[in-house]
């Protein structure tokens, strides 16, 4: 397990899946363990993936300042991998609130981004944070499973403040709740720091308006994926993401939910690998 040394002398830790050209992965959560990511759907078999472990999660050491799981200092940690590898400038995808960790990463070091990956990115960095109505628009869609009718009021609860976040809820996070959910569900429980999820997006994390500035000059290319069926982002928030770059095309995966690749892995990792090499994908395929 190859390892560097943050800026403040904290052990990070990242795993190398697949051969290739680099592709270097920011977690969600946030602050989960990268283990839930798997092999991405196979994209380790087109890119080696270098899936970063952030500063107290998965293999990497607990830092002594809990203030340093805050977004914007972990920007650093990016950077000084990003050093570590010896890499000029890379490519770089995010998950979930790792969006955010991308975007503030890209708005201070635009220079070391060749292309910019959001799958299911969570937006709080240019202050759109996903909205109940959002969740609960979404978790519609889902009327038709044989699960719904008994979780759904469970969910309105959680989101109207009137109870907390149960295992049931899960499947309104991925496409299909089958045995491949179910499992990989119940595999990323123990992958969370709960204390460095707190201090995430904690007060002065992000700046939007700043954020949005330094990215309507970013010169690389930026897809941002968002699933059909799911949440947060929905589809319409991913377009107002990619609104905000001046080279953003948007991707919506049909059936998908919160972790596309496990949905369909094939037509997750045929669209990655399209917008990484560079080529273009026919007006049809993108929804």
């Amino acid at each position: 397990m190859p390892t560097f040394t943050a800026s403040d002398g904290t052990e990070i830790a990242y795993h190398l899946r697949g051969e290739g050209e680099p592709l270097v992965v920011l977690p969600g959560g946030p602050m989960q363990a990268s283990a839930y990511l798997g092999d991405l759907g196979g994209l380790a078999a087109h890119r080696q993936l270098v899936l970063l472990d952030l500063r107290g999660t998965g293999d990497s050491v607990v830092p002594a300042d809990a203030a340093t799981y805050r977004c914007d200092h972990l920007v650093d940690d990016v950077e000084m991998l990003r050093a570590h590898m010896g890499l000029a400038h890379m490519d770089l995808l995010a998950h979930s609130a790792g969006g955010s960790l991308a975007m503030l990463y890209a708005a201070r070091y635009p220079q070391r981004v060749a292309r910019l990956a959001l799958v299911t990115a969570t937006p709080w960095a240019l202050g759109m944070p996903p909205t109940a109505e959002d969740r609960l628009a979404a978790a519609r869609l889902r009327e038709g499973e044989p699960w719904f009718a008994e979780t759904f009021p469970v969910f309105e609860a959680w989101l109207e403040g009137r109870g907390d976040f149960e295992p049931a809820l899960a499947p309104f996070f991925y496409g299909r709740w089958d045995d491949v959910a179910r499992e990989h569900h119940a595999r990323g429980d123990d992958q969370f720091n709960d204390e460095a999820g707190d201090v995430y997006g904690s007060d002065g994390a992000y700046d939007p308006p700043a954020t949005r500035d330094a990215l309507s000059r970013l010169t690389a290319p930026v897809l941002v994926l968002a699933g059909e069926l799911d949440g947060s982002p929905r589809p319409e928030t991913a377009h107002r993401t990619a609104d905000v770059f001046p080279h953003a095309e948007v991707a919506v995966q049909p059936g998908a939910g919160h972790y596309p690749w496990l949905d369909d892995p094939e037509w997750f990792v045929g669209r990655l690998v399209a917008f990484l090499s560079g080529r273009r994908v026919p007006p049809a395929a993108v929804r």
